[in-house]
């Protein structure tokens, strides 16, 4: 089971990643999000940013569609993010690893080709 301080743990582990000031978390690589938390919008009220909700990078619709239709206890979407490559996990249905995981692969994807090498030898 995951929380908020894993994603902010694991995400500023990653190279050259910025963290931006917001309520909850919201990480960035090259300009770019990659994992931030979830503003949830609900007619007639406030946003409100969910911090045990992970919004995550997903690179495109067909692996969005694959972690939506294969693993529907942990991810989901809303209308708000049709069309676009993110999804949402609820991060008490995830552990660690796969949380690690999640992440790293959404720094890959919005890293600056001239960049993603620096994770690798982060981690030697």
């Amino acid at each position: 089971m995951a929380e908020a301080e894993d994603v902010c743990r694991l995400a500023s582990a990653l190279p050259h990643v910025v963290e931006i000031d917001s309520d909850g978390f919201d990480f960035r690589v090259g300009g770019k999000g990659f994992v931030w938390s979830y503003p949830e919008r609900r007619p007639g009220r406030p946003r409100v940013i969910r911090t045990d909700i992970a919004v995550l990078y997903v690179g495109d619709e067909a692996e969005k569609q694959a972690l939506l239709l294969g693993e529907p206890e942990r991810f989901f979407t809303t209308p708000a993010y049709d069309g676009m490559p993110l999804v949402m996990l609820w991060l008490d249905r995830v552990d660690l690893d796969r949380l690690e995981e999640l992440i790293t692969d959404a720094w890959r994807m919005r890293a600056p080709d001239a960049i993603v090498g620096d994770l690798d030898i982060a981690a030697d």
